[in-house]
């Protein structure tokens, strides 16, 4: 009785072992245990392309060039300059060399002659990829005979860490501009830039890898005004000065309190909605986290933000965090990087004008960009060699978003922006704020919501814990059956007994 007893409980171990182990294999992050503790996936989240991106290849010539139409999302690739170079022209591995097939793409708009029209690309290396000072991005918006409307760069910089890089161009209806004014064939042109000969450069810096990058194409269209305003920026109260000057305005304090949890989207399609307040994200080594604040008209905003301290090591990362505000177009507004030895370390966004029409007419980016209410993006990158030097995978981030300022009456516009209602703020956008939505996969407002595993982080929590919520469900399962069965072979014995 007792070995058959026995040989009963070995079984039931033995089953509750093998429930386990399948619980792990087939846990949704695919994580694995190794020497018996958790181990969670070692490679952030990538980019979340919206899901009405519709596929476009560029084209290596304005001829046969793919058509992208205002209010709508677009995915494509661009190679490397240096990518086949032993049979591309132009592309003869120095230092610079461009002309690759591929690395430079063109798109096609057909314009009226009513519209501002934006269009921005954000490239999108591969985790992991080997990327130099100034690698980077070029987007420009042509007319047809070759001449830049509107063109505008990004490139990594000193931190040198794979992330998402975004540039945009316009075609803007200005009254004193004569050319790139009339309706007609316009073209967008994307190149992949590998300049090294940065004043920074080290003569040793290894040159970047020539892995293909995935392209996010954005197209925008801002009607004209009905009646046509003025052409100058408004003077800033705080600063005394017209707002393209921006260096007299007043710092904006920063919330303080308690932060609440808001976990960041992986992309602009994805941005966690937030509002004026203090927030709590953890974000991983090599990560970058969207955030997106409404702003209306005459409304300023303004972020600070903190990495929490990690393990001192001696060490230090240069530009350890990087962070960049984007208009409603994917416009760069500004951007900051901090260096990080394992202190806790803030970072004070530079302060920005009040949102006005007449902010267009400013002479620097950084005014000229707050030139429509609309959904802000804060996007935020935590270089990889942060996690390699301190030795942790995930640090805390607080964010403090203020939005301060009277709010005031829009301006008149002949027609519809498309996307609809992307220049504005509306009642819809100021739920999602206060609930925390993130962003819908079409790239637009999003649904309200609850706060979902709160700031678990990317992909809805901790690895660990997924793994830990199946194991535990798989082999609840298993012991009811189990026990049931063991009733019922009790049963038997009893009633074969009687």
């Amino acid at each position: 009785m007792q070995s058959g007893v026995m040989r009963r409980v070995r079984a039931v171990g033995s089953v509750l072992g093998v429930a386990a182990l399948c619980a792990v294999a087939l846990s949704p992050d695919g994580a694995m245990a190794r020497t018996g503790r958790v181990v969670a996936a070692e490679t952030p989240n990538p980019y979340a392309f919206a899901e009405d991106a519709k596929e476009v290849d560029g084209a290596t010539s304005t001829a046969g060039s793919r058509m992208l139409v205002p209010g709508g999302t677009y995915k494509s690739s661009i190679e490397h300059p240096r990518a086949g170079a032993s049979g591309a022209s132009g592309a003869s591995g120095s230092p610079g060399a461009t002309g690759a097939a591929g690395s430079e793409l063109y798109y096609r708009l057909e314009l009226g002659a009513r519209d501002n029209v934006y269009v921005s690309a954000t490239a999108l290396p591969g985790v992991g990829s080997r990327v130099a000072y100034a690698d980077g991005i070029r987007v420009s918006v042509q007319d047809a005979d070759g001449f830049d409307c509107d063109y505008a760069s990004a490139r990594f910089g000193a931190s040198r860490s794979p992330r998402p890089l975004t540039a945009s161009a316009t075609r803007k209806l200005a009254p004193d501009e004569r050319r790139c004014q009339t309706a007609g064939t316009y073209y967008v042109v994307v190149e992949r830039t590998v300049n090294s000969r940065s004043p920074v450069s080290s003569a040793t810096e290894q040159p970047s890898s020539t892995e293909k990058w995935d392209l996010e194409l954005y197209v925008a269209s801002e009607p004209s005004l009905a009646k046509a305003g003025a052409t100058t920026p408004p003077q800033d109260p705080d600063s005394g000065s017209g707002s393209g000057s921006g260096s007299g305005s007043a710092t904006p304090v920063p919330p303080a309190g308690r932060p609440l949890p808001r976990a960041g989207g992986s992309s602009f399609g994805t941005a966690r909605a937030l509002g004026n307040g203090v927030w709590g994200d953890r974000v991983k080594a090599g990560q970058t986290r969207y955030y997106r604040v409404p702003v209306d008209w005459g409304q300023r905003l303004s972020a600070t933000l903190e990495i929490g301290s990690g393990s001192r090591s001696g060490d230090f990362v240069t530009s350890g965090l990087v962070a960049e505000v984007f208009n409603p177009v994917r416009g760069l507004v500004e951007d900051a990087d901090a260096a990080y030895d394992g202190r806790q370390r803030t970072t004070v966004m530079p302060t920005l004008p009040p949102v006005a029409y007449e902010n267009r007419f400013a002479p620097l980016d950084r005014d000229s960009g707050m030139r429509f209410a609309g959904w802000y993006y804060l996007a935020v990158h935590l270089d990889p060699d942060v996690g390699t030097r301190f030795g942790q995978d995930t640090f805390g981030l607080t964010l403090r978003v203020g939005v301060a300022g009277e709010r005031r009456e829009g301006p008149a516009y002949a027609g519809a922006a498309r996307p609809a209602d992307t220049f504005g703020v509306t009642e819809r956008d100021e739920a999602a704020a206060r609930d925390g939505a993130g962003g819908s996969a079409g790239g637009g407002a999003g649904e309200p919501g609850a706060d979902s595993a709160a700031a678990a982080g990317s992909g809805g929590g901790d690895p660990a814990m997924k793994v830990l919520a199946v194991a535990g469900i798989g082999t609840g399962t298993v012991l009811l059956a189990v026990l049931g069965v063991w009733r019922a072979v009790g049963r038997r014995r009893v009633a074969r007994v009687g």
